[in-house]
């Protein structure tokens, strides 16, 4: 009974030991190369949503955002959803359904995405805008546009960023992007960003 018990203790002791070494693990770092992005997805224009409320088929439905960023649902009319994540979207029908439902249980899926637009300008093979359906880099979009022309300033590329009423222009050099010896700088594009190439 006594080295049952033994047992046990020594058990619980080693267990506890292990959770304590598993918490206290340093985060691991990102792979060499790896780029930060924005963490959550934010709903824009055109994107189509799958909205469900639990046991009303008749306010669940797909609603496509509209070009003023709104969507509308039977009972809420309009809903801001441009600019917000899934899960702020979730909140805020779930709050406004209050007034009909007691305790609404929604769900908000972005099922397409069509808002993350992004252009490039000037000496490439194929200039245009370019609807992204995952996160890119400035790389990623001058492979998509055919490459730079042999005419093209790769030193002197920018990107153009509008944040609130205010552009902010980031630089950006293709030579360092592709070189071989780190640091690699490449530029995680946002929305409605534009890439200028010289």
């Amino acid at each position: 009974m006594a080295t049952g018990r033994r047992i046990l203790a020594v058990a619980a002791v080693l267990l506890v030991s292990a959770v304590w070494a598993w918490a206290e693990e340093p985060p691991r770092a990102a792979p060499p190369g790896a780029i930060a992005v924005p963490g959550d997805y934010k709903i824009g224009p055109e994107d189509l949503l799958d909205v469900a409320v639990w046991n009303n088929t008749a306010i669940s439905r797909a609603v496509p955002v509209r070009p003023d960023g709104k969507i509308s649902l039977p009972l809420l009319n309009d809903v801001q959803a441009a600019g917000l994540t899934p899960m702020q979207l979730r909140e805020a029908l779930a709050k406004k359904l209050t007034d009909y439902m007691p305790t609404p249980e929604v769900s908000v899926i972005v099922k397409e995405v069509h808002s993350f637009k992004v252009s490039v300008l000037g000496e490439v093979k194929k200039a245009g805008q370019y609807e992204l359906k995952s996160r890119a880099t400035v790389l990623d979009l001058i492979a998509l546009a055919g490459g730079l022309t042999p005419f093209a300033s790769p030193s002197r590329i920018v990107v153009l960023r509008q944040e609130g009423t205010t552009t902010t222009r980031i630089p950006f050099n293709y030579k360092k992007a592709t070189s071989s010896t780190p640091p690699r700088e490449d530029v995680a594009l946002q929305p409605g960003d534009v890439i200028v190439v010289p």
